[in-house]
């Protein structure tokens, strides 16, 4: 990513934090069965990674999650923003309904989810696009945006189908329509989509057998990474790393625990580091008896993760969404990268 750099203060000093210019917009619609108490479709949108609007089959209306949004768009974009996604939600249950007999789901907990959308370089105008459709966290089937032609994995080989008008048509949405959307989002939303905003980092640990968990919440935008290091060199024994997951006032929080291997283990030398991408500058936080929160010494703050007017179900939509962002991102360094010339 293209960055810009900005001067931010933080607890431990100043440091440059490089700000976002490749913005992005992405729709997820998730169809699920045998979830009891989950709703059976599910829209979520998303600008620069933060919830943009929500709609479910079971409240049947889209609803804003950005302030923003709610001070530049009038009643009657929010109704036709329910429209569509009601329609959106016939059309996806009847393609699952197609797919149930090819794949044989007859029981069991199933997740047929959607994803489009499209990157902006606001520095360079670049452009790039992705449609993918995915089964229990699988890709089945994608667009590739070239050559306006399907990838399909061998199990649905044939099962596309191959609308050219279709294909254009959604061609055209991804590299025309799509940003134009989105440039216009990015300027209403511009002091809440590129701000910064620095971590608070605490150690936390329920008692002396279980794993130290270094806690940063907080942190906006949402690339950072964050690992223990010992004499000042990253470890990876006994390290277990948490997903970036969204607070309830529109910044993240992440976690990673250290397993020490003794009952009374020699803390010296070891340390968390949170970093923004991008960036030389670290906040450290060193292991120390002083600085670790128990259950035994130090009453430990339970940290809620929500979203603000968010019920729990829906809370699991969006969580369900992070990871399905996270795991295209992963998997697009391997596998297919959907780019639009």
């Amino acid at each position: 990513l293209k960055e810009i750099v900005l001067l931010l203060s933080t607890q431990s000093g100043c440091f440059f934090l490089p700000t976002l210019v490749t913005h992005s917009l992405r729709y997820l619609h998730s169809a699920s069965s045998g979830i009891p108490g989950f709703p059976g479709f599910v829209t979520v949108v998303l600008v620069d990674g933060q919830p943009f609007s929500y709609y479910d089959s079971n409240i049947r209306r889209e609803l804003p999650r950005q302030s923003w949004m709610v001070q530049t768009e009038d009643p009657d974009f929010w109704e036709r923003r329910t429209q569509s996604s009601f329609v959106n939600e016939q059309v996806f249950k009847r393609k699952v309904a197609m797919i149930k007999p090819r794949f044989n789901l007859t029981g069991g907990v199933h997740v047929v989810q959607l994803l489009y959308g499209c990157e902006w370089d606001e520095e360079t105008g670049d452009i790039k696009g992705q449609w993918q459709f995915g089964h229990n966290g699988e890709d089945i089937l994608a667009l590739d945006l070239k050559t306006n032609t399907w990838m399909e994995s061998t199990t649905v080989a044939s099962f596309s189908n191959k609308n050219e008008d279709w294909v254009i048509q959604m061609n055209n949405y991804l590299s025309q329509g799509c940003p134009d959307q989105l440039k216009k989002y990015v300027s209403h939303g511009r002091s809440t989509l590129m701000r910064t905003e620095s971590p608070s980092v605490s150690l936390l640990q329920k008692n002396f057998l279980s794993p130290v968990r270094c806690h940063a919440t907080g942190f906006y935008p949402n690339r950072a990474v964050m690992f223990w290091r010992k004499d000042g060199n990253e470890i990876h024994a006994g390290v277990e790393k948490g997903e970036i997951l969204p607070n309830n006032d529109g910044t993240f929080q992440m976690s990673v625990d250290l397993k020490l291997l003794s009952d009374t283990p020699e803390k010296e030398g070891y340390e968390c580091v949170f970093q923004f991408s991008g960036v030389n500058e670290s906040i450290i936080t060193k292991l120390e008896e002083s600085n670790i929160r128990t259950n035994g010494r130090k009453k430990l703050k339970v940290l809620k993760v929500e979203l603000f007017l968010f019920n729990d179900v829906q809370v699991c939509a969006i969580k369900s969404v992070i990871q399905t962002i996270t795991a295209y991102k992963r998997k697009t360094k391997h596998k297919m990268a959907l780019h639009l010339e």
